[in-house]
């Protein structure tokens, strides 16, 4: 997040000064564990770190007996862990300081609403406007849920320190519980024994809902609507920000989602939303003690009131009290009726059911002059009940296509209709399933023949989907999405599976089928495979009954390693645009779904700057995109900064729409151009060495700690969906995450530097100038080449090369002087550009935070080679090899991406 420095606050001053009592408590606690030998080794590594002597470091870790690796490791994780949440705690405070005192900063809602209150179609825009952050069952997030507890009490405490700066705290007091605190996250396993099952993602996502989610949709909603009402704009029921979640539905490459974990992923966000009515019903009853005696309730309270079974007494005047003891009974009864299927009446059916009893005292008080009380815990309860429904989170389902096509193989083979299916043309397959789809109302998997386990856990998945749907309402499960999406019968063998349970029929479909376009050859193709499908007459039926909306996933994490990062970049955003141009010809609204990781190599980097890059309309009024791992930690761990993400992703869509094209179609062309050409040679320069090189698949898995991520206890599914020791089959997550690990950060630059290169030695004056040019004046370039400069500024090549040193046949070893040769004409390459003469220069926030934390996480890194080392050799107990995953822990938590 990018801020405007306060006028009347050093905030760099408050961190320094944070950081110094968290790192002398930390010394503190650690002194207290160890014997004095290894407590100053700790120091010694610290004052060689701090002067840049490595070599000196190296061989004090060198000399480290593994006992002393242990604690030692678990000090120089948590010390970059306590630096980030001092951060958090500043960031926080200053943007509520400039939020109250009036001042600017990137993505003020506030401002926002200014400008697009200037604009004819104002009340269209700020109605019909969408934002969808999905959080997703890829969770590089290592922490156990116990650590993310830990720090949160910390964040609580820091939050008080300028209070006890001012003498309005004991400092006393609050040191000792820092203290505490520091103390028990030093005794305390930070890394899982275990590996996490779905339902444990499930639960530890709806901690952020609890803990700052539920609060932060629910007050950003109703500010949205209060600044639009200033300017005069009334909204009926806008849903600026509502929730996504694919944890417990996608099934692509994970074998334990099933139909059960599709259940309780619904139900347990249904418990969870259920609690949060129900909390704020019994604060409601409480503070509602209006009395009849002295004001007057309509007809509708009056019922509810006779029909409570609050009795008491005390109660005969208080009607409302009366009113919400009803409500707060029949919600107690559905949650029985959904969570416990067991039937309790009075109970509510739907949730426009609950609304219309908020609603019905909503009016008694608009009747009766009590205006003022439609505020607070009310307001915040109506408002979370348009957002969350009983359901809280849209849960996505996504497969891979290639499960599809086997599934329907065996059905048409079952029923008669096709023998061999997957061995017909794509001009067959679709004549085929057409005819299924818009002729024949058989239901194929009614025949006797015995289901694979395959087909046969498919079939229930789509089921228990149609029943969710059926119980808490549509918008539980709203998009089904095609993992490698690359022809129309890929989408259309989707629907025959959605038509086996009653999910789509000739006429309207009550799941969207969303192809995910991954590679670079499938984005390359995404306009003609979508064309053919909008073409059909069915399909067009299906997005009619969609409101004339359809949705198409791009996959940023894939095309990045398929074709490196400019490759990927260009090609999504020009996917983009003829996407966007196909849905104007055909009178569809194309909305995109972005599949961003948290690095740059998978698509992450500022969101602000990420949204507002996009090509101009290819934001309608709705966008999705995936929060995944230890980004969800850092965007929504405590209700300030969720507040804050969801206020920069609104303004940051609003922008991108109301942003007008400017007349230059030509400059715009001579942009694209040149883009096409170095996006050319970038693609085969990092084509060449990743899958043209035969040493560089060697260079990668020795010179990485890849086989340890793989067996790291950082999520349900595998580390690849078929082999680890093949590249292609490797998932995106530890593929990237190995490289931040080894400090080369490879996925976010390699072969930016050659490409630009070439294209300026054609013509060096007038081609730099005019990429400088590019830079100031095109957003996708300027956030392209920033990201790009952040992630240069993240690498190490002398750690890098202490990872290269671990291959060894010296013919693999060369690989490393190929990057290091890339990476620094990378780097002078974007400096020229940029015409800066150091990386991060226009972004001091984050050097000043690499500042700190840098020269600890490197020690990490010396620590981290030093284990893989002992643990080739043979030197490692399988306890001693988990000090491994806590060197990655503490690497991640630094460099504050992982996957």
């Amino acid at each position: 997040m990018s801020l405007q420095k306060l006028e009347n606050y050093n905030n760099k001053e408050v961190i320094q000064e944070e950081v110094t009592i968290l790192t002398d408590l930390l010394e503190e606690v650690t002194q207290n564990m160890l014997s004095p030998e290894t407590f100053e080794k700790i120091i010694a590594l610290k004052e060689l770190a701090a002067v840049g002597n490595y070599e000196g470091l190296n061989e004090i870790v060198q000399n480290l007996s593994n006992k002393e690796m242990s604690y030692i490791s678990r000090y120089f994780s948590i010390l970059p862990l306590l630096i980030n949440i001092s951060e958090d705690v500043d960031l926080a405070f200053e943007i509520n300081y400039q939020n109250n005192v009036g001042q600017d900063y990137l993505g003020k809602l506030s401002t926002t609403i200014d400008l697009v209150a200037e604009r004819e179609n104002a009340a269209e825009i700020l109605e019909h406007l969408n934002v969808v952050p999905v959080l997703t069952a890829h969770p590089t997030q290592v922490q156990r849920t116990t650590m993310l507890d830990l720090t949160n009490h910390i964040h609580v405490l820091l939050r008080k320190y300028r209070d006890v700066r001012m003498g309005l705290l004991n400092e006393e007091k609050w040191h000792n519980d820092l203290r505490r605190y520091i103390e028990i996250i030093m005794r305390t396993d930070m890394i899982r024994e275990k590996k996490l099952k779905v339902t444990n993602e499930i639960t530890n996502v709806m901690e952020y809902y609890n803990s700052s989610l539920l609060q932060a949709v629910t007050n950003l909603t109703e500010e949205y609507k209060r600044l639009a009402k200033k300017h005069g704009i009334s909204l009926k029921n806008p849903t600026p920000i509502t929730m996504g979640m694919w944890i417990g539905g996608d099934r692509d490459g994970n074998p334990y989602v099933t139909s059960e974990t599709l259940k309780k992923s619904a139900l347990t966000q249904c418990e969870v939303i259920m609690n949060y009515y129900d909390a704020k019903i019994a604060n409601l009853y409480r503070e509602f003690s209006l009395s009849t005696g002295i004001v007057k309730v309509s007809e509708a309270v009056q019922e509810m009131a006779y029909l409570s079974e609050d009795n008491s007494i005390y109660r005969e005047k208080e009607l409302y009290r009366r009113a919400f003891y009803y409500i707060q009974t029949k919600l107690k009864n559905t949650k029985t009726y959904f969570i416990d299927q067991t039937e309790v009446e009075p109970h509510y059916h739907n949730i426009e059911e609950f609304k219309h009893d908020l609603l019905a005292i909503k009016q008694s008080l608009l009747e009766n002059k009590g205006e003022a009380m439609i505020s607070g815990e009310f307001t915040e309860l109506l408002q979370a009940v348009e957002v969350f429904g009983f359901y809280l989170a849209s849960i996505d389902m996504r497969q891979d296509s290639s499960v599809h096509e086997a599934c329907v193989a065996e059905l048409l083979a079952s029923a008669g209709i096709v023998e061999h299916y997957s061995e017909l043309s794509e001009g067959e397959k679709c004549h085929v399933l057409l005819n299924e789809l818009f002729y024949d109302p058989r239901i194929l998997s009614a025949t006797h023949a015995e289901k694979s386990d395959l087909l046969q856990k498919e079939l229930q998945i789509f089921q228990t989907a149609r029943e969710l749907k059926d119980m808490l309402g549509d918008a539980v499960i709203k998009q089904t999405i095609i993992s490698h999406a690359t022809s129309v019968s890929d989408l259309l063998e989707l629907a025959v599976m959605h038509k086996e349970v009653g999910l789509i029929d000739k006429e309207s479909a009550r799941v969207q089928i969303v192809p995910l376009f991954e590679t670079i050859e499938d984005l390359d193709n995404s306009y003609d495979t979508m064309k053919k499908y909008l073409s059909l007459p069915i399909a067009q039926k299906w997005i009619a009954s969609n409101n004339n909306y359809q949705e198409i996933m791009l996959g940023y994490s894939d095309s990045n390693k398929d074709g490196g990062y400019l490759s990927s970049c260009w090609t999504l955003y020009k996917a983009q645009q003829r996407l966007t141009a196909i849905g104007d010809e055909f009178g569809v609204k194309i909305t995109f779904f972005h599949g961003r990781g948290g690095t740059v190599g998978r698509g992450g980097g500022p969101t602000y700057e990420a949204i507002t890059s996009q090509p101009l309309r290819s934001i309608n009024d709705r966008i999705r995109l995936t929060e995944q791992g230890e980004v969800i930690g850092n965007k929504y761990g405590n209700k300030d900064a969720a507040y804050y993400n969801l206020e920069m992703l609104v303004s940051a869509t609003i922008n991108r729409m109301i942003t007008k094209k400017k007349s230059d179609t030509n400059t715009s062309n001579h942009y694209e151009s040149i883009m096409d050409q170095v996006v050319d040679r970038s693609y085969q320069i990092y084509r060449d060495l990743v899958f043209g090189n035969e040493h560089f698949y060697d260079y990668f898995f020795e010179s990485s700690p890849i086989k340890a991520i793989s067996s790291f206890n950082i999520g349900s599914r595998p580390a690849a969906r078929k082999t680890i020791t093949e590249i292609g089959g490797l998932r995106a997550i530890p593929w990237v995450f190995s490289w931040s690990q080894s400090r080369v950060m490879f996925p976010g630059w390699y072969g930016v530097g050659s490409s630009f290169k070439e294209f300026i030695d054609e013509n060096p004056k007038e081609n730099l100038a005019f990429l400088r040019k590019m830079y100031k004046n095109w957003p996708f370039f300027r956030s392209l080449l920033s990201n790009v400069d952040m992630v240069l500024s993240k690498s190490n090549m002398n750690i890098a090369f202490e990872y290269a040193k671990l291959c060894e046949d010296e013919k693999v070893q060369e690989i490393y002087y190929t990057i290091l040769d890339e990476w620094q004409l990378t780097k002078n390459v974007i400096l020229a550009i940029e015409d800066y003469d150091e990386l991060l220069e226009e972004n001091p926030y984050l050097r000043d935070s690499l500042d700190y934390r840098m020269r600890y996480f490197n020690i990490l890194n010396y620590i981290q080679l030093e284990l893989i080392k002992r643990q080739r050799r043979g030197e490692l107990s399988p306890d001693e090899e988990r000090l491994i995953h806590v060197t990655i822990n503490g690497i991640a938590t630094g460099l504050r991406n992982s996957g």
